[in-house]
């Protein structure tokens, strides 16, 4: 098993949903583009909020076990994935990269 990169590519959010939709709320996010993590197998990393994790841990757990070509050649680099988290309201895109360096 090996282990798995994941990027914070870029954050977005929608205030026209944010406004008409959800109720206020103190703290969301505390991510920031270009931060990585390091996913040792299929162990989500510290730091990593667990509703992105839900959204990606299917993904880095293929990766992680050698998968690659998901989606029969959706990206350019065929050990990777560009996965977003569940928020509708602010998304986080993430790319997953598979590593040589195997997982503890």
């Amino acid at each position: 098993m090996k282990k798995v990169r994941i990027t914070v590519v870029r954050l977005a959010r929608y205030e026209d949903l944010i406004a008409r939709y959800e109720n206020p709320i103190q703290h969301a996010c505390d991510l920031r583009e270009g931060q990585v993590f390091v996913a040792n197998g299929w162990r989500r990393p510290v730091g990593l909020c667990e509703s992105a994790w839900e959204s990606m841990s299917a993904f880095v757990m293929t990766l992680a076990h050698g998968g690659s070509d998901l989606y029969d050649g959706w990206m350019k680099n065929p050990r990777s994935a560009m996965i977003s988290c569940n928020d509708g309201f602010r998304p986080v895109s993430f790319l997953l990269e598979a590593l040589d360096e195997d997982a503890d």
